[in-house]
């Protein structure tokens, strides 16, 4: 008889950087700090994150197959299935095999579609991976897609301008899809003194919620991995989505203004290892809108 973990655990798919703050490498922290259990499969093994000219990439493919086999042998169990950076097409087939094998009845799976930002496709990320990953969402509870990466999941031609009224609609397509919880991060927020807010939908109830971002001229790579992990984290300890989204943007926040009061090479990402204590601080008070 397999002993229950007394702790929760989360299968994180994702790459991996050796310099930066991204991926594992921030996940990894976060989700343990909010005391729950990391285990790795990584997709790719990278020298720095790709920002950086010049990094020396290792595609993990290969191996993932042979890392789940044994996962199955040692009987493992996860809480949660949660998959980011996804380098290939057959990577997008093994996380199904890996959702359908281990995702448990009380368990749930988080997709972050990493397929571009800004108005563009990655370059890494091939149109082929963009049309596998609408079939991947299928398999998710939560997904949380970008601006640009909402259009793609659509086939939409981006527009940086769009209301909250037509993203609303296109949140409702996607849970369409499958996913119960849509998260899009970094929609336009047309209100006078805002310029971002996070936007989701739960078809459990059919509520649309929102958290405005405060704007700080500054852009950091992996924040987005921060904000879903510790979004993730959060409803594994029991938050309500309202309060999960408030607790992820307030971090992000918070890491985003930490860091940008020093000489800092952004590109480095926020100063994670300032503020991890943040996770497990009273939360401000709460700033989520129903819209």
């Amino acid at each position: 008889m397999q002993v229950q973990s007394p702790v929760k655990r989360v299968a994180a798919i994702h790459d991996i950087s050796g310099y930066g703050r991204t991926s594992l490498s921030v996940v990894i922290p976060i989700l343990s700090t909010m005391g729950i259990k990391v285990c790795s499969l990584p997709t790719a093994l990278l020298s720095s994150h790709s920002q950086y000219d010049g990094y020396h990439f290792v595609d993990l493919t290969d191996n993932m197959s042979a890392i789940i086999e044994h996962w199955k042998k040692l009987g493992a169990s996860f809480d949660v299935i949660y998959s980011g950076f996804l380098g290939s097409h057959k990577q997008i087939c093994i996380v199904e095999d890996m959702i359908n094998e281990f995702k448990t009845e009380n368990g749930f799976v988080v997709i972050d579609p990493v397929l571009g930002d800004n108005g563009k496709q990655y370059s890494s990320i091939s149109n082929q991976i963009v049309v596998e990953m609408r079939s991947l969402i299928k398999k998710a509870d939560i997904i949380t897609p970008n601006l640009t990466e909402l259009f793609l999941l659509l086939g939409q031609d981006y527009n940086i301008k769009t209301e909250e009224t037509e993203i609303k609609d296109m949140m409702l397509k996607l849970a369409d899809a499958g996913p119960e919880i849509v998260v899009v991060t970094s929609a336009p927020d047309h209100n006078p003194g805002r310029q971002f807010s996070v936007l989701a939908y739960n078809k459990n109830g059919n509520r649309f919620w929102k958290v405005p971002i405060d704007y700080i001229p500054a852009d950091f790579p992996g924040t987005g991995d921060c904000f879903t992990s510790v979004l993730t984290g959060a409803l594994m300890q029991g938050d309500s989505l309202p309060i999960a989204l408030d607790r992820a943007v307030s971090f992000i926040s918070y890491g985003v203004r930490a860091t940008f009061g020093y000489k800092h090479d952004a590109k480095e990402g926020i100063l994670l290892e300032k503020i991890l204590d943040r996770l497990n601080t009273p939360m401000p008070i709460s700033s989520y809108e129903v819209f």
